[in-house]
């Protein structure tokens, strides 16, 4: 998917697979059903309060504590477990460092205008009647040219939900939109991790993968923009009405001006030159410092006592900028990185719990199980989808998501005379779009925090993710383009 990792294939075929032969499939499944079962009770009864502000985080360390107890009982090490627990530490340390980034992005990409004048020019630009949709093509359109979901969220994203909130649509809906289109995009481009990973884990090559993934995912996203170009008709809006009085209050608080435009090109163009994300986001921010001193002057000096002071302060704490317009002011406020932090405890969280389970030989115990069920075509297929959904909720990362189940299935498709792309395929199909509907997977817990929107809000609009592992089962189902392995003869 994103390159914010840069887990290479290589390294990916490298991995070990713990195998724990003490510990039986039960045993392996009580830190999870417990873990689930609180987390359902957390967020469903509890508000997500039920052991305070960050209640998710402490779930996930009892239920790591809980998968450690059963390690011991099962003979294994703490030196093992820390290993692992220290691999996937290792693993997040660049995606929390773009965490912190993006949260200085947004910061300075406010006080410098940047955020405002995207919000400016899209309102004139992009009507209630179209936006949904077109939300779903311009994300679509970044990713495929970046390869990053997680680059098209922090830039256009970013603005898009700011445009569609202004508009009065519902952020959830906007956001569901925005990432249909980023990971369409983002699954379908060469650039991409993901994209990389899931054919090298399977046995292919990577344009093989891409045409054969395309029979799944162009009609998952044409399914998309159908539903979006529905809603876009059927929602009732509170801001059109309303859109002369935003633009004039935005052109007063702010020096609108098309140059402001120069910081988000600056970081794609970087991307697309392939620079490292965390340079390319990082001249992202000192890009639009340099512009809030140039563009907004009253700004800066109305924020702190001094211009540089209020520049330091958006980068690292809280900004509010006050306007006559309460919905603008709910709009122009950022947290920079201090606004981070919630969504990088959940995400160092989750890899505790994750490197436990596999510490303690429970994941390959658990796809071992579903691998040793499937008797058919489908049910190969089925216990694949299963797989990479189950550890995208338990690893808590979309690249275990896919690694894990591409070792484990990899000889059983072969086995069965099918072409090594079936799995790539359906790796994709299920393990990389997945984990942006799991809260505490890195995914989930970067794409809400970025774009301000909780995971249960854009879930069920979140269309093309859910809809594409159904995709593929169909095809599986109905021996639609199920690609056969040449004869040897």
């Amino acid at each position: 998917m994103q390159d914010e990792k840069n887990i290479s294939a290589f390294k990916a075929n490298d991995q070990n697979i713990i195998e724990n032969t003490a510990l039986n499939f039960l045993e392996a499944l009580i830190p999870v059903v417990l873990l689930m079962v609180l987390l359902f009770y957390n967020i469903i009864f509890a508000d997500g309060e039920l052991l305070g502000e960050y209640s998710n985080q402490i779930i996930l360390l009892i239920g790591g504590a809980i998968a450690a107890i059963v390690g011991f009982f099962n003979k294994v090490s703490i030196s093992r477990m820390g290993s692992e627990i220290w691999e996937n530490l290792k693993s997040v340390f660049i995606p929390i460092m773009i965490l912190f980034l993006v949260g200085a992005l947004a910061g300075t990409w406010l006080v410098s205008g940047v955020i405002p004048a995207m919000v400016y020019y899209g309102l004139q630009v992009l009507s209630p009647e179209i936006f949904l949709p077109a939300s779903v093509i311009i994300a679509a359109v970044i990713s495929i040219a970046t390869g990053s979901s997680w680059t098209t969220s922090a830039t256009v994203g970013i603005a898009l939900v700011g445009i569609g909130t202004a508009l009065g649509i519902n952020p959830g809906m906007i956001a569901g939109a925005v990432i249909s289109g980023a990971y369409f995009g983002d699954k379908m481009s060469p650039l991409s991790d993901t994209t990389n990973l899931a054919p090298a884990m399977a046995g292919t090559d990577l344009f093989t993968h891409i045409r054969y993934m395309s029979l799944t995912t162009v009609p998952t996203i044409i399914v998309t923009l159908i539903v979006f170009s529905i809603l876009s008709f059927t929602i009732t809006t509170s801001g059109s009405a309303d859109v002369s009085n935003l633009l004039e209050t935005i052109n007063y608080t702010f020096n609108i001006t098309p140059w402001l435009f120069l910081v988000p090109l600056a970081v794609i163009g970087l991307i697309l030159l392939k620079t490292k994300p965390l340079l390319a986001l990082s001249a992202g921010v000192l890009l639009a410092a340099v512009f809030a001193f140039i563009f907004q002057p009253d700004i800066l000096n109305s924020l702190g006592d001094s211009k540089l002071s209020s520049i330091i302060s958006s980068v690292f704490t809280d900004t509010q900028i006050t306007t006559e317009n309460g919905k603008l002011n709910d709009l122009f406020s950022a947290g920079g990185m201090k606004g981070m932090l919630w969504t990088i405890y959940l995400i160092l969280c989750a890899m505790v719990f994750g490197g436990i389970m596999d510490g303690i030989g429970a994941l390959s115990r658990i796809t071992s199980a579903l691998l040793s069920v499937a008797t058919t075509v489908f049910g190969l297929f089925a216990s694949t989808v299963i797989s990479c959904l189950g550890l995208n909720t338990i690893a808590s990362d979309q690249y275990l998501a896919i690694v894990i189940p591409g070792k484990m299935f990899k000889k059983a498709f072969k086995d069965r005379g099918l072409a090594p792309e079936n799995l790539s395929r359906t790796l994709e199909d299920s393990g990389t779009v997945t984990s942006v509907l799991i809260p505490w997977n890195t995914c989930g817990a970067y794409q809400s925090g970025v774009l301000g929107v909780g995971v249960g809000e854009y879930f069920l609009f979140a269309i093309f993710n859910w809809l594409s592992p159904f995709t593929t089962l169909l095809f599986a189902a109905f021996s639609i383009k199920i690609k056969q392995l040449k004869s040897s003869k």
